[in-house]
């Protein structure tokens, strides 16, 4: 069983990306998924999640610019990204709490998650 995300690359500030993340030999969009970023140096950041009722939690820097979706007929879950800022710039990895029906508290941990994806580059600039 596998994550893989696409979808990454570069944009001007202001552009819009819509990231993937397809799994695969497991039902994960049927449990707790989130999205998460992390630039060199940095530890790795939620940006947002979604249960199995496909209600949403984002972090601040995200709310009114990203959303979280899923298509569970697809096993995917995606991330429209809007309104892109150069400090978007960073690595974006889909992880999964499997066999978790609802994220709840420790939602933004990535140590709740148990299976990440490789990751795709975002790079945000003029």
């Amino acid at each position: 069983a596998q994550l893989a995300e696409s979808g990454g690359g570069s944009e001007k500030p202001g552009g819009s990306l819509r990231l993937s993340c397809v799994g695969s030999e497991y039902p994960y969009t049927k449990y707790c998924m989130a999205w998460f970023r992390q630039t060199p140096g940095k530890e790795r950041e939620v940006v947002a999640s979604i249960d199995h009722e496909a209600r949403t939690t984002y972090a601040d820097f995200a709310k009114g610019r990203f959303t979280i979706s899923k298509e569970e007929a697809k096993n995917t879950m995606y991330l429209q990204m809007n309104s892109l800022k150069p400090e978007d710039s960073a690595m974006y990895y889909c992880a999964s709490v499997n066999g978790r029906f609802w994220c709840g508290g420790g939602w933004d941990s990535p140590s709740m998650y148990d299976d990440w994806g490789q990751g795709t580059q975002v790079t945000v600039s003029a």
